[in-house]
């Protein structure tokens, strides 16, 4: 679906509802090279990501996906700065 839409004397652009009651409320401003993105943001995005994920994934603690995150995290900054 293409809307054309302008943005106002503040900066602003309205959002089609029907775009909004699929999509949600709220949106991050991908800058692209060409372009903008507006990328949607769950209202609960880790329910988002469990959903996404494996079976592993949808039934882990939350800590322990914060633990995995952190370790993987270090590791990549690790890596970076060797």
């Amino acid at each position: 679906m293409g809307v054309e839409r302008r943005c106002d004397k503040r900066g602003r652009i309205t959002i089609p509802s029907e775009l909004r009651e699929r999509f949600g409320e709220r949106y991050r401003v991908v800058a692209l090279v060409d372009g903008i993105k507006l990328v949607p943001i769950p209202d609960d995005p880790i329910a988002t990501l469990r959903e996404a994920g494996s079976e592993d994934l949808q039934e882990a603690p939350i800590e322990e996906l914060r633990g995995a995150a952190a370790e993987r995290g270090d590791a990549a900054a690790d890596e970076h700065v060797r």
